[in-house]
């Protein structure tokens, strides 16, 4: 069987000229009717990018790999499920406690009754639910691993986490959106959102590559983290503080795992090395 070698450039460049030739799009026409549809179809455009690059590539161990990741639950190893949750509760429970400290609201340890923002009346909780799972099926699907078959986990990480931020700033123009939200507040929170998704990439790179390359394990993850941070009575503010104490995170995690991110013998063979 001849060696599949992985295409990253080519991939990301379909999956931001098409979604965002969607998003944009739904901005320009400003049509509620059309809004949810062409958001929708930028959201999945990763998702079918990795699907149509695998399934049209002729190489039967890539098909054979997406097929396993998908839904090879033997694979997950719980404690890379769970360790991580509570990395992120630690990490949520400190930037309340910070904000409490500097007079912030003790009630954001609650929960809100609902959520911040919906999509032309579509639920914000059935949005969390398709974006999480569409999601990790592009780039788990196909764009990390694009990366990680070149790179370390360590850079494919940090190229991830850039790329990853990047391609959600058409929805900050797109109203009705959680990120159209953020930008009516302001700049900083809007930055924040940017900067907070590069650390998070790492903490979900762990979850990734610890459950043996298992989208399954990041889809849980990956909706973990949606819903709870629209649950979480936090405000704005203490969101900020929060990137601090998820940057702290991330570092901790990196370092604790320095033989994960820094290794090399994965790179130009991902595929032919089995982690069953």
């Amino acid at each position: 069987m001849d060696k599949y070698v992985y295409k990253p450039k080519r991939f990301f460049f379909i999956v931001f000229a098409s979604t965002w030739g969607c998003w944009l799009l739904a901005i320009l026409l400003n049509n509620s009717k059309l809004l949810f549809p062409l958001l929708f179809l930028g959201l999945i455009a990763p998702a079918l990018t990795a699907i149509i690059t695998v399934f049209t590539s002729k190489n039967e161990m890539l098909k054979k790999d997406f097929k396993r990741k998908v839904i090879g639950f033997y694979r997950i190893k719980p404690l890379y499920i769970l360790l991580p949750v509570i990395v992120f509760g630690i990490a949520v429970c400190l930037s309340i406690g910070t904000s409490v400290l500097f007079g912030g609201s003790p009630k954001q340890f609650g929960f809100n009754d609902d959520f911040s923002f919906s999509i032309a009346g579509t639920s914000a909780l059935l949005t969390i639910f398709l974006a999480s799972v569409i999601e990790e099926i592009g780039w788990r699907g196909y764009g990390a691993d694009a990366l990680g078959s070149k790179y370390n986990w360590f850079k494919a990480s940090l190229i991830f986490g850039f790329t990853w931020s990047s391609w959600h700033i058409p929805l900050f123009w797109a109203e009705g959106t959680y990120h159209y939200g953020l930008k009516e507040m302001g700049i900083l929170y809007v930055m924040n959102f940017l900067i907070s998704a590069i650390p998070m990439t790492f903490i979900q790179e762990w979850v990734y590559v610890k459950n043996n390359r298992s989208m399954f394990a990041t889809i849980i993850f990956h909706m973990f983290l949606n819903f709870m941070q629209e649950k979480i009575a936090m405000t704005p503010e203490t969101k900020c503080i929060e990137t601090i104490f998820i940057t702290i995170a991330a570092v901790i995690v990196v370092l604790t795992n320095k033989k994960m991110f820094f290794e090399t013998e994965h790179v130009g063979k991902l595929l032919e090395i089995q982690n069953d």
